[in-house]
């Protein structure tokens, strides 16, 4: 089964899409990942969909990823009196670090990071920036603001701080748990949110190795400034638009949502566009122009995958939400203008001989009209380098390992096959032939154009380049 597109979907299960069946219409539909968010559920629900999405790739032969997502650290407010609280513009409020069940004066806010942390001047943003309030005064345990735009609060609800620094761990004692559990099941990709600063990637890759990918979610404006070491130490990085946009201004988004896109393919890393993006397929059958419209930009973007989140876990219509973004990105990629915006925007590459390689294999390859590329990759970075460019034949991705199957599930044009390892130049060129055909790829005659490093399994080592004739 192959999929007549390049950009991947992910989709988040929930109550919604969670029994065996409605995961299997999902990925007839076109999902690539499933997402499981351990914001919510239990270890065993968890469990479960893991269990029936790997049964579902023994079913339909196909590698299918799975990503998990850790909910990281979560900054509410306390419980109010009455459970909520009317704030009106122009008058004073206090947060208060111990105590609950407050009122104006005492509203609970138990994180000791952020009394150490703000400055008079600074906003909190309570409720998704529903209210926000300005710090006009500081005590050792006492914040007083004053609140610039008003509206009702209520218990637990989130507060974000844009533009500050906190001392926080993008690891909670829940996260680890909940990590060590995803590793043991067998995900393929660990989602790490919260993420400031480099030095978050590297105190999560000593718990996670080589277990699995790691990838990096955008949604603080302060991993912004530091985004190129943040991309190095990842393996793949959401740009997740909800956060973030709560944190930087609204008409910023989409510009910084492009700088990551290119950012990210310049690094060969694979990037997922995230939040909202057919938002009102939770209750419609259909998205509104303007969310098809966005979708769609991001493909024009070059993004490698679009992700649904309550859309597919909790929303109505889960199926036609997944049946609609493959039509959108089917219909994108058709466009006559798309390789030419596409092009565009390509970021170049690094001038060493594997890059080089990369290109040439897809220039070579969209000047014969090749039906497909074929890549020999152990660690998936040959199909990434090829990737890289865009190119209009799909990329048939070959690899001894599993894992690496797997988690080519999140690259742009990659139709990754798990099968034996290749030991001569015969055998190399013989069995990219076979899975040209079987994967309904290419016929008798038609070209095809192999990528490979020699002497075989050698990781990372894109030298080589050969046409065949089937």
């Amino acid at each position: 089964m192959r999929r007549h597109r390049h950009a991947k979907i992910v989709a988040t299960v929930g109550p919604a899409s969670s029994a065996p069946d409605r995961l299997k219409a999902l990925f007839l539909a076109g999902v690539d990942t499933f997402r499981l968010n351990f914001s919510h559920g239990t270890h065993d629900d968890h469990a479960e969909v893991h269990a029936a999405i790997r049964a579902l790739e023994a079913e339909v032969g196909r590698p299918i990823g799975i990503l998990q997502d850790l909910q990281g650290p979560k900054i509410r407010i306390g419980t109010l009196r009455d459970g909520r609280l009317d704030l009106e513009a122009g008058e004073t409020v206090r947060f208060v670090l111990e105590g609950r069940d407050g009122g104006k004066q005492a509203i609970p806010l138990h994180h000791p990071q952020i009394f150490a942390a703000v400055v008079p001047g600074q906003d909190l943003l309570i409720d998704d920036g529903r209210v926000r309030v300005r710090v006009i005064g500081l005590e050792a345990a006492a914040i007083t603001a004053e609140v610039v735009t008003g509206g009702i609060i209520s218990n637990r609800k989130g507060v974000n701080l844009p533009g500050t620094l906190l001392d926080l761990s993008p690891l909670t004692q829940k996260d680890r748990a909940d990590l060590a559990f995803g590793l043991e099941l067998g995900v393929d990709w660990v989602a790490l949110s919260f993420v400031q600063k480099p030095s978050d990637l590297v105190e999560a890759r000593a718990l996670v190795g080589d277990r699995a990918g790691l990838l990096a979610k955008i949604e603080k404006p302060q991993a912004l400034e530091r985004i190129e070491d943040i991309i190095r130490l990842s393996d793949a990085v959401m740009v997740a638009r909800g956060d973030l946009g709560v944190e930087i201004p609204h008409e910023d988004v989409p510009g910084r949502q492009k700088e990551l896109i290119r950012a990210c393919r310049l690094a060969v890393k694979p990037v997922i566009v995230a939040t909202q993006m057919l938002d009102s397929m939770v209750g419609a059958p259909a998205p509104t122009r303007a969310e098809a419209s966005d979708v769609a930009t991001a493909i024009y973007d070059g993004a490698d995958a679009v992700m649904l989140s309550a859309e597919s876990a909790t929303g109505r219509y889960p199926v036609e939400a997944v049946s609609m973004m493959d039509r959108i990105i089917r219909s994108v990629e058709g466009h006559k203008l798309y390789h030419s915006i596409v092009a565009a925007s390509d970021p170049g590459e690094e001038e060493t001989p594997p890059h080089a390689v990369a290109t040439a294999t897809a220039t070579l390859a969209e000047a014969l009209h090749a039906k497909a590329i074929v890549t020999y990759t152990a660690s998936g970075t040959t199909a990434a380098r090829v990737a890289r460019k865009r190119p209009e034949p799909p990329i048939l991705a070959l690899t001894p390992n599993l894992a690496t199957a797997r988690r080519l599930c999140l690259l742009w044009g990659a139709h990754s096959v798990q099968t034996e390892d290749v030991n001569s130049y015969e055998g190399m060129v013989a069995k990219a032939a076979h899975h040209a055909r079987v994967e309904g790829f290419a016929t008798s005659n038609d070209h095809i154009v192999i990528a490979a490093g020699i002497p075989f399994h050698t990781t990372g080592n894109t030298n080589n380049i050969r046409l065949v004739q089937i």
